[in-house]
């Protein structure tokens, strides 16, 4: 049988490309009425800021079609039916190669969107998955703790990376944590890996009654768990200004390191898209400058 007629469906030109929009009125996040046209909306007007973040990346998208009350699935393929003006970009994963969509402009980021694309993930790498320019340190805070306890750590290593002359920039995962993202002149997935397990292991020494770097859940109780393992080539993140999904609009959002110092209430940093839009300026704006671009030590 086919679908009804989509009476919310609307054609528009963005940047001389032809995009179909459809169900505008979809609601989805159930919990506050948030729908599809509101993320459209949202991603209209963040790209500026976000699509730095995605150059030369292949992504990976979670999408929710019909909200995040209902299926969910990871989508790393182009999909059939895709327009021929995407840009993408084949990568090898375990079993096989996939072509994947790089985020490269605003038409691309609304197509997306439009199939339901809520988060978009990314690696620490542009198009060449054996060469890093970026580090990420992803602090997940354990059972009887919170990201207060996570931005804590985040500050001890914004000291320790200081110390190895590299620059860190703050943002939330946008459900419980913190990740921090620092920009490196180019160097081999393992090179990458190994510096952020030696920097997980210094974090431990520095307050073992704080943090771990092993991955076993039952050592998490209380502590921050910290992620090193998330800089294989393999694995992605979600990016800088993504959307989350969980039961309310969120964002992974960019902070300030004075928003970390000062953070005393998880509250504090559940940011809405309405709240990341109205910001006065971009936190991360530095991320992507070349000339902040550190070298890991030998």
């Amino acid at each position: 049988m086919a679908d009804a007629p989509d009476p919310t469906a609307t054609v528009t030109e963005i940047e001389g490309r032809r995009l179909r929009l459809t169900h505008l009125d979809r609601v989805y996040y159930p919990e506050t009425g948030w729908t599809k046209a509101a993320a459209l909306r949202y991603y209209l007007q963040i790209a500026p800021l976000l699509l730095p973040h995605l150059t030369g990346r292949p992504a990976s998208f979670l999408r929710f079609p019909e909200g995040v009350a209902g299926e969910r699935f990871w989508a790393k393929r182009v999909p059939p039916g895709a327009p021929d003006w995407l840009t993408t970009l084949d990568v090898d994963h375990r079993e096989e190669t996939l072509r994947h969509v790089v985020v490269a402009d605003l038409p691309t980021l609304l197509w997306a969107t439009n199939l339901g694309a809520l988060e978009i993930h990314v690696p620490q790498w542009q198009h060449n998955p054996a060469e890093h320019d970026r580090l990420v340190i992803d602090l997940d805070p354990g059972p009887g703790t919170t990201v207060v306890d996570c931005c804590a750590v985040a500050l001890l290593a914004r000291r320790e990376l200081a110390a190895d002359g590299l620059a860190a920039w703050p943002k939330t995962s946008g459900a419980k944590g913190l990740h921090l993202l620092v920009p490196l002149r180019p160097v081999p997935e393992r090179a990458a890996a190994d510096y952020a397990r030696r920097l997980a292991a210094r974090l431990r020494a520095a307050r073992p009654g704080l943090v771990v770097d092993r991955m076993d859940k039952s050592l998490r109780a209380g502590r921050v768990f910290v992620d090193w393992s998330q800089n294989a080539s393999a694995k992605t993140t979600a990016a800088p200004y993504s959307l989350r999904a969980g039961p309310r609009p969120a964002v992974s959002a960019p902070l300030t390191w004075t928003a970390v110092r000062t953070c005393r209430n998880p509250e504090d940093l559940l940011l809405t898209p309405e709240q990341v839009l109205a910001r006065p300026r971009d936190p991360m704006s530095g991320l992507a400058d070349p000339r902040n671009a550190g070298e890991l030590p030998v």
